[in-house]
């Protein structure tokens, strides 16, 4: 285009006016052709610029993110949830079929009562949904999983209760010839009966990671003690440092030398164990000649029956601990139950003012009634009843073996 735009400062500035520069008038004058031109190269160069931009900003974030992750979440973390066990301790209402982590005793934030399983089970995934986990039960509580977690969970089912050591090693054959997980893969054993906030799986989910960097056989996560209890694996770390090799383990002593361990720093054992798969298989290589899952299955029987701790854990020369500093407690007893329990009578009853810290469970269709009733819990089912002092009601086990 021939026709000129003029861009005029001050107000006598005229078009055809020489272009030469006063202090009242400045005439700038040019093509509209150099002026699209300008325009179009200008804004390309502008717009490759901002996708440059783009693309270079959303490959640093996703740097960041994705290839941290794994520290932070433990992205396609295996887990194993222990949950074989009969749990005698909350008797009446758990049994060898309905154990005490399918009992719904506790609610969840919407107010529904859960299962200890379930709570865990959705704790996980809402820290790390794509954590793959594989539950660990008998088969006779295989129909009670599927229930309450569906049908396409993974299961590694145990032939017969033969304690956890033999549970572990089978669960870690199911990983790795039925899952496919491979051999230098990270995986975590967890319990199914920890009451804890999100913070612990939280922590749990970066076992990975300090696995991975970690040239020991075996990290284990510390809690620290609140009495001499004999109910707990003790660990001694060598320093109070986060993460520190471990100087010694003793499982389950009595509350005498409980108490000395305490005086020495000891943590409590909370019952988790991370280690890369090969280390696990080899052992259980070590064990028994087995070919895959299935014929590990078959050959069940002849694993000795005794729990990790004792078979790995005592035994283990490089082990380190991670402490765990937030809310912990072990749903194993009725007086723990009842500390966790936010109302005092769950089922019908009726308890009068003058009894204190006192609790009822009732599934019968009748009611209990308790008058001055102080520090005591009363379960009542079908199968029995059971009445005690909340202090007494962790020895409850070896009178149950009786009936």
């Amino acid at each position: 285009m021939a026709q000129e735009v003029e861009h005029v400062l001050g107000k006598d500035e005229v078009p055809g006016s020489s272009p030469g520069i006063s202090s009242k008038k400045v005439t700038i004058s040019f093509s509209c052709s150099r002026f699209f031109y300008f325009s179009k190269t200008t804004s390309f160069s502008i717009i490759l610029f901002l996708y440059l931009f783009c693309l270079l900003t959303k490959n640093i974030i996703n740097f960041i993110i994705f290839s941290n992750v794994e520290y932070f979440l433990g992205v396609f973390m295996n887990v194993i949830l222990l949950s074989g066990g009969s749990g005698k301790r909350l008797w009446p209402l758990s049994d060898d079929v309905k154990s005490k982590q399918f009992l719904k005793l506790f609610k969840d934030e919407n107010g529904n009562y859960e299962s200890m399983v379930q709570r865990v089970y959705r704790q996980i995934k809402s820290v790390n949904f794509d954590a793959k986990i594989t539950i660990a039960t008998s088969k006779m509580q295989v129909d009670e999983i599927k229930n309450q977690l569906g049908k396409k969970v993974f299961i590694s089912t145990e032939p017969s209760r033969r304690d956890t050591f033999p549970a572990i090693l089978l669960s870690i054959a199911y990983l790795h010839y039925e899952l496919g997980v491979k051999k230098d893969e990270v995986v975590v054993v967890c319990p199914v009966d920890p009451y804890v906030d999100n913070t612990f799986y939280e922590e749990l989910m970066g076992l990975e990671t300090i696995v991975k960097n970690s040239s020991v056989n075996l990290t284990l996560m510390g809690i620290n003690p609140t009495y001499n209890s004999d109910k707990y694996g003790y660990i001694i770390p060598e320093n109070e440092r986060k993460i520190s090799k471990v100087k010694e383990f003793k499982e389950k002593p009595n509350r005498e030398l409980a108490k000395t361990y305490i005086e020495n720093d000891a943590l409590w054992n909370a019952g988790v164990f991370a280690f890369k798969l090969e280390y696990l298989l080899n052992i259980a290589k070590k064990e028994i000649d087995f070919i895959d899952y299935k014929d590990l299955y078959e050959k069940y029987e002849q694993l000795e029956k005794i729990s990790f701790d004792y078979a790995v854990v005592e035994k283990e020369k490089e082990v380190q601990v991670v402490r765990y500093n937030g809310s912990w407690k072990d749903v194993g007893t009725w007086d723990s139950v009842c500390e966790i329990m936010t109302e005092k009578i769950k089922g019908k009853g009726v308890i009068d003012n003058l009894s204190t810290n006192t609790q009822i469970i009732n599934e019968l269709d009748i009611p209990i009634v308790c008058l001055g009733c102080d520090d005591m819990v009363i379960v009542a089912n079908e199968k029995g009843i059971f009445v005690s002092k909340k202090e007494c009601a962790g020895d409850l086990k070896k009178y149950v073996d009786k009936i």
